[in-house]
């Protein structure tokens, strides 16, 4: 049960931030400095199996270990590690191998994705932890 509360409750949080971040707060940013780069409309079948990969990896590697040693420190910490690498991956690899990927976005990006990780771990391991059906 702990693994199904995990999987759904981070990727709705996940979810949820991203949303906001790329449907309105961050879209300017991204717009003023990708805006070639950007398609007319996202990719969805993509976009949901990034997301359905991300969340297994942020449950596997953060949250379900964090649950288990009952350290939210370790969820935080753990979910920052893992939300820069995830993200440094990305930005540091479309800099490394695109021609003129907008350098200005990469600490942008890769402080959303590492802030993003970090919370969507914290929220989740508050959330499961009071949940009354999970051990």
């Amino acid at each position: 049960m702990k693994w199904i509360a995990a999987l759904v409750t981070s990727g709705l949080v996940f979810g949820l931030l991203d949303f906001l971040w790329l449907g309105t707060i961050g879209r300017p940013l991204y717009q003023e400095r990708m805006g070639e780069w950007l398609a007319p409309k996202p990719n969805m079948t993509a976009a949901l199996l990034f997301y359905a990969i991300y969340i297994v990896g942020v449950s596997y590697f953060v949250i379900v270990p964090a649950l288990e040693a009952g350290s939210l420190g370790k969820s935080a910490f753990s979910g920052f590690l893992f939300g820069l690498v995830a993200y440094a991956t990305w930005d540091l690899t479309n800099l490394a191998v695109l021609k003129d990927f907008p350098s200005s976005i990469v600490p942008i990006d890769m402080a959303w994705g590492t802030i993003a990780t970090m919370v969507t771990s914290i929220v989740t391991f508050v959330i499961v932890r009071a949940l009354p059906f999970v051990e």
